[in-house]
């Protein structure tokens, strides 16, 4: 097919368009920047800028790219500084998530884009009761932390907006195999484990996600799957082995009283976080891992 990828020299958008060149796919990759040009090229996309705040400036992509899918994986997150308010830190990636998925939605309904899949996100967001583990048909927080609700609330957008056009949201877990990411915090000693660390984590190794990715333009949508590995873990477990994988000092263990005057009631999403399941993905697309857990893919990541 001829895909547009959106936000294509990302951390998942680099990984994803050589494996969508490999299956044979025409990619057009955009950057918001004319910058990362030469990278999109040598990963076989063909390259173009685009602001997808600028609805005008989309409908105009998508109609000279003429996609047959668009896959939308733009965030604002690179040298992001995560404190005490997460609306803060995502505020940039807030709009994208509503604003640009909303103004892709539409250039793609004007030109008759049949296929739509974008990225979302699943931890921290299922209901902190029952179960340590979740798919996709149970509940989420309905009442986030007041620091998080208008990320938690744009991430919902992305959800509910994306399948009510008929398109596919991708819950992912938290991303590793980057050396900017959970690997470059573990050797700063930036990801301590809290009070007892029972807070329940979902990971994916980046390549297994877009993996999925490419897997999901082959299936029809509404549908929205949790594109998780195949342990969900309390964070007093893989937080240890992370470092140890990087090479790092052992992560810092902070008491909860201590962490709440940093993090106030956001402190929640990391002691009383659930994690999610990856069933249905595994099933519905026939999505086979490289890495089954982050046991192997830490080790593999380094």
């Amino acid at each position: 097919m001829r895909v547009l990828v959106v936000g294509a020299s990302g951390a998942i958008g680099t990984r994803l368009v050589p494996q969508l060149v490999d299956q044979g796919h025409e990619v057009t990759g955009s950057s918001r920047t004319p910058a990362k040009a030469s990278l999109l090229h040598s990963l076989g996309a063909d390259p173009i800028t685009l602001d997808v705040l600028d609805a005008s400036a989309v409908r105009a992509v998508v109609a000279a790219a003429r996609p047959e899918a668009i896959i939308y994986q733009s965030t604002a997150l690179a040298g992001a500084r995560f404190g005490r308010s997460l609306d803060r830190t995502f505020g940039a990636t807030n709009r994208l998530r509503t604003e640009g998925t909303d103004n892709l939605l539409a250039a793609a309904s004007e030109a008759g884009v049949g296929k739509f899949v974008a990225q979302s996100f699943a931890p921290y967001r299922y209901a902190h009761e029952g179960g340590a583990v979740k798919t996709e048909d149970d509940p989420l927080v309905t009442v986030p932390p007041v620091s998080a609700r208008q990320t938690f609330a744009a991430m919902s957008h992305l959800d509910e907006a994306v399948t009510r056009a008929g398109g596919i949201a991708l819950r992912y877990g938290g991303f590793y195999g980057d050396p900017d990411g959970f690997a470059k915090l573990a050797r700063k000693r930036q990801y301590p484990v809290i009070g007892d660390g029972a807070g329940v984590m979902s990971l994916i190794h980046l390549h297994d996600a877009a993996a999925a990715t490419v897997l999901a333009l082959d299936h029809e949508g509404p549908a929205i799957y949790n594109i998780t590995d195949d342990e969900p873990a309390a964070m007093r477990d893989w937080v240890p082995v992370l470092a140890a994988a990087v090479g790092a000092k052992p992560p810092r263990h902070i008491p909860e009283w201590l962490a709440r005057l940093v993090m106030g009631e956001g402190l929640t999403m990391m002691t009383q976080c659930r994690g999610a399941s990856n069933a249905k993905a595994k099933k519905e697309l026939g999505w086979t891992l490289r890495y089954p857990t982050w046991r192997e893919g830490f080790t593999a990541a380094g």
